[in-house]
């Protein structure tokens, strides 16, 4: 049988639009598209670099929730307010997923927020960062 598990982290958000964080369906992991907001100070950092940390800190409290973590995503989607913002804020995707290296589509679209610089969703299989991997390198 199915098991579903639907994570909360008791956000104004959350409730209004009577969502979850986190719907982990038997190993698939769906985390929703997260900000840079702080969960205890409610604060968002000004610098589109804190908040990116601050986005992997609960995307990372998320994915523990359910013994898992980020060398189990398998799949992202990185939303960067200002275009001008990508390349840090790819640098610092890429220091937290080397080696991970999920499938990865990043995108310059208005975020709900102007005060949100960047926000990332990420699809995570869990277990997946202790399976066996093959690793192809196609070359033109």
């Amino acid at each position: 049988m199915t098991q579903i598990t639907k994570v909360k982290t008791g956000t104004k958000l959350e409730e209004i639009s009577s969502y979850s964080r986190i719907v982990m369906v038997d190993n698939w992991i769906f985390v929703s598209n997260t900000a840079g907001r702080n969960p205890e100070t409610k604060e968002i950092p000004e610098g589109v670099l804190e908040q990116t940390e601050q986005v992997f800190a609960n995307i990372t409290r998320a994915l523990n929730a359910v013994d898992a973590s980020l060398v189990d995503v398998i799949s992202t989607r990185v939303f960067i307010q200002d275009p001008a913002d990508t390349p840090a804020v790819m640098g610092l995707f890429g220091e937290k997923f080397r080696g991970v290296d999920p499938t990865t589509t990043v995108t310059n679209p208005p975020l709900g927020s102007a005060q949100y610089k960047v926000e990332i969703e990420v699809t995570a299989y869990k277990g997946a960062g202790a399976a066996d991997q093959t690793r192809i390198t196609l070359t033109l």
